[in-house]
C-alpha cells in the first residue's frame, strides 16, 4: 500500500475531526473541573474559599484572552466563556475548541495553584440572543441555588451533623427553610458576598491610555483595552441587559 492511500485510510477513521460548530451561532464554552470536590475537600475552607475563587478568576482571563472571547462567567468550579457568531478561531472545529480550551483552563490553574488539576469543556451553540441570555440566567440561578445549599449545608457539618445527616436534613427542603436556618445561625445569606450569590463576570473594557507623540512633540491619549473583573453581578432582568450589551455591540 502506497504512503497516500494509507494516510487517506487512516485518516477515515477520524470520524469526529471535521465536526465544525454551526455557522452564525453564539458559542458558549463551559469549562468544569474534574473532581474537585474531592481536589478542595483538603485544600480549601468551605463552603466558600477566597484563594480558590481566585484561581477560577484567574483562568477564567485565561480563556477570555487566548481564545478571543467577549464575556466570561464563572462560580463554584466552572467558567463560561461566550464568542460572537463569526468567531473562527480552529476553523470552528468542535474537537479542537474542546480539547484546547480544557488545556488552557487545566494548565492555568495548575500553574497557578501549583498543583495539578484537570478541566473538561463542553460547547452550547445558541441560535439567537436570547437562547444566550437564558444560558447565562441558568448559570447564574446556579450559582445561587449552590451557594444556598453549600452555606447551609456546612453550617450543619459545623454544628455537629454527619455529611449523611446533613444531606438527610436538606433533602427537599425549600429556599425559607436553608435561609432561616442559616438565620438562625447568624448568617443572612443575602448580605453575602456577591460573588458568592451570583458569580463573577469577566469582559473587556475600554480606557484611555496617556502617551507621548515624538514627531509632533505632544501628549495624546490612546484607547486600549484591558480585562475587568466584576464581582457585583447584577441579578434577574439587570442581568439579562447586562448581558445583551455584550451581543449588540457592533448591531
Amino acid at each position: 500500500m502506497d504512503n497516500q492511500t494509507f494516510e487517506k485510510k487512516m485518516r477515515e477513521l477520524e470520524y469526529f475531526h471535521s465536526l465544525r460548530l454551526l455557522p452564525g451561532t453564539h458559542t458558549v464554552i463551559r469549562a468544569d473541573g474534574r473532581s474537585f470536590s474531592k481536589f478542595t475537600s483538603s485544600s480549601f475552607d468551605k463552603p466558600f474559599d477566597l484563594k480558590f475563587h481566585e484561581l477560577m478568576v484567574e483562568t477564567a482571563k485565561a480563556l477570555l484572552s487566548e481564545l478571543d472571547g467577549i464575556y466570561a462567567y464563572t462560580e463554584s468550579d466552572e467558567i463560561s466563556v461566550l464568542f460572537p457568531p463569526d468567531w473562527d478561531l480552529f476553523d470552528r472545529s468542535l474537537e479542537k475548541i474542546v480539547s484546547i480550551s480544557a488545556s488552557i483552563a487545566s494548565a492555568t490553574f495548575t500553574r497557578a495553584a501549583q498543583t495539578a488539576v484537570s478541566f473538561d469543556s463542553r460547547i452550547c451553540s445558541a441560535a439567537n440572543k436570547s437562547q444566550v441570555v437564558d444560558y447565562f440566567l441558568w448559570r447564574q440561578a446556579d450559582a445561587a441555588r449552590c451557594a444556598l445549599n453549600g452555606w447551609s449545608y456546612w453550617m450543619l457539618r459545623k454544628n455537629g451533623e454527619t455529611g449523611e445527616n446533613a444531606a438527610v436534613i436538606l433533602d427537599k427542603q425549600s429556599v425559607a427553610f436553608k435561609n432561616e436556618l442559616l438565620f438562625q445561625n447568624g448568617i443572612n445569606f443575602n448580605e453575602l458576598p456577591t460573588w458568592q450569590r451570583r458569580g463573577t463576570g469577566v469582559y473587556w473594557e475600554k480606557y484611555d491610555k496617556p502617551g507621548y507623540n515624538p514627531i509632533e512633540g505632544k501628549e495624546v491619549v490612546a484607547v486600549r483595552r484591558r480585562i475587568k473583573v466584576d464581582e457585583e453581578l447584577p441579578v434577574k432582568e439587570e442581568y439579562k441587559e447586562f448581558i445583551y450589551q455584550f451581543l449588540n455591540v457592533g448591531d
